[in-house]
């Protein structure tokens, strides 16, 4: 199977230096805490700003280098487009009729991938970024919601009208009031004549399905679809393409032993006090959190059965799966944090996506063991 250069990446032995390399640019010193639980991060609306960027793990994503699956033609498909798109300003995609779903192309100010979690999307959306020209912003869906709460409602648009192309990873509506204001960012930035592009696990006019009483929102989720033609990617996780299971759960004395080798880079917490400790944080501020980490140990790990702080979680695996930050966990097996009940609601695939990444870290964080000796 042909896999992009991010998937190669991913499930490659990653040494200590090579994680430092691809984390984010804080630089951890021996006096930093080492605890993530011992940080409190603030993070000023012009950080918010600057970091709207791809992320490390795709800071060199680019279409030369997504190899779609053969035995996949949506994937080479979506690739063309975006390409295309990104050379024309939209017109010439409008023009061949490579945008398939959705409003009629020329109504639609955006393009919308939607697919499964390991099909290649976000590579896909960081390399219409990099390869796009003029002033354009990266970031996840949180990130944009926060940056409305830190600049303020009018002043985000003003700032983000100025870009030529607003790029938005893992689009979902989680309650109602994110449907309203993303509903009327997006419309404000479409009157400016921003491009928009999205990646999801869910259909635009799907948004909120199942997860609140999206009927009552109908008129703003209808509004959201229509400023996106969507794109369908299929295929499998690439993640799990060798079907290999979870890493085995190490024991709590090996993971100490490694944390103390390595005396800058590591961070060492128990499970229930790290999950409780995310919550006091807003979600955006995830990434500063994991500033200059090379790596986190987890002790205790254990089924999650709250949807909150699960949701929670899910954000901070995107974070450590964006600065491929390995993990070495004891208790259960990554791959059963999330419990059946919680894998059967309307946040399913979300779920999936984090226990995809989770493996894949974790898969790391057994390389780096056996790195160290």
């Amino acid at each position: 199977m042909t896999v992009t250069s991010e998937r190669a990446d991913s499930d490659a032995v990653v040494g200590r230096d090579a994680v430092l390399g691809r984390s984010s640019a804080g630089v951890l010193t021996a006096d930093s805490p080492r605890r993530l639980t011992g940080r409190t991060p603030t993070v000023a609306a012009e950080r918010l700003l600057d970091e709207l960027v791809p992320p490390p793990r795709f800071a060199a994503a680019r279409f030369d280098t997504y190899l779609p699956d053969p035995a996949e033609p949506t994937q080479s498909a979506a690739r063309d487009l975006l390409r295309t798109w990104s050379a024309t300003g939209g017109e010439g995609a409008r023009r061949s009729g490579l945008l398939r779903r959705g409003r009629p192309a020329e109504t639609a100010s955006g393009v919308y991938l939607d697919g499964g979690y390991g099909v290649g999307k976000t590579h896909l959306l960081a390399s219409l970024w990099h390869e796009a020209a003029g002033p354009k912003a990266y970031g996840t869906f949180v990130e944009y919601t926060h940056l409305v709460g830190a600049l303020g409602f009018a002043a985000c648009v003003a700032r983000l009208a100025t870009r030529r192309l607003v790029c938005i990873d893992e689009f979902e509506l989680d309650d109602p009031g994110d449907t309203v204001l993303v509903s009327t960012l997006l419309a404000r930035l479409a009157e400016a004549g921003v491009r928009l592009a999205a990646t999801s696990n869910t259909l635009p006019d799907r948004l909120g399905e199942g997860r609140f009483a999206a009927a009552d929102f109908l008129r703003e989720i209808q509004g959201l679809a229509a400023r996106f033609t969507a794109v369908r990617i299929e295929g499998p996780d690439y993640r799990r393409r060798d079907g290999a299971p979870a890493p085995a759960p190490r024991p709590d004395r090996e993971l100490t032993r490694y944390a103390e080798r390595d005396e800058i880079g590591c961070v060492e917490d128990g499970f229930d006090d790290l999950v409780d400790h995310i919550s006091t944080l807003h979600p955006s501020r995830y990434g500063a959190l994991l500033d200059g980490v090379r790596s986190v140990v987890v002790h205790g790990m254990r089924p999650i059965d709250d949807q909150n702080a699960a949701l929670r979680l899910v954000v901070l695996v995107d974070r450590l799966y964006d600065r491929s930050i390995p993990v070495l966990a004891s208790g259960v097996a990554v791959d059963r944090v999330f419990t059946p009940e919680l894998l059967s609601g309307g946040y399913r695939k979300k779920y999936l996506r984090a226990t995809s990444r989770l493996i894949a870290l974790a898969r790391q964080g057994e390389a780096l063991v056996g790195a160290a000796g």
